[in-house]
């Protein structure tokens, strides 16, 4: 089981003045992507973590302020996107073609 907290939860009891969270949805056709796996790399495409997208395609990481790619790998395609987070709540979303 990995360590991420369920997604789809609010942030009740995260301090979003000192955290950086990365969330956000992945989509496919006008719709939310169930079981998709999501992997967050560094700029140079290392490896930091992986969570599966909830039934609503809803993923969320708790990262470092920095630049991130957000790829998303799923049975229907495969998708990315790269975002610049900030400490607070970073929102994004990752379409998959």
């Amino acid at each position: 089981m990995c360590g991420a907290p369920k997604q789809g939860n609010g942030l009740a009891g995260i301090d979003l003045s000192v955290q950086t969270v990365i969330q956000g949805q992945v989509w496919h056709d006008g719709a939310p992507v169930a079981g998709a796996y999501v992997r967050l790399l560094g700029t140079d495409d290392e490896f930091t973590a992986e969570v599966v997208t909830s039934p609503e395609g809803e993923f969320r990481f708790f990262a470092a302020p920095g630049e991130w790619k957000v790829r998303s790998l799923a049975p229907v395609g495969k998708g990315e996107r790269v975002i610049s987070a900030e400490v607070g709540l970073n929102e994004t979303t990752v379409a998959i073609g």
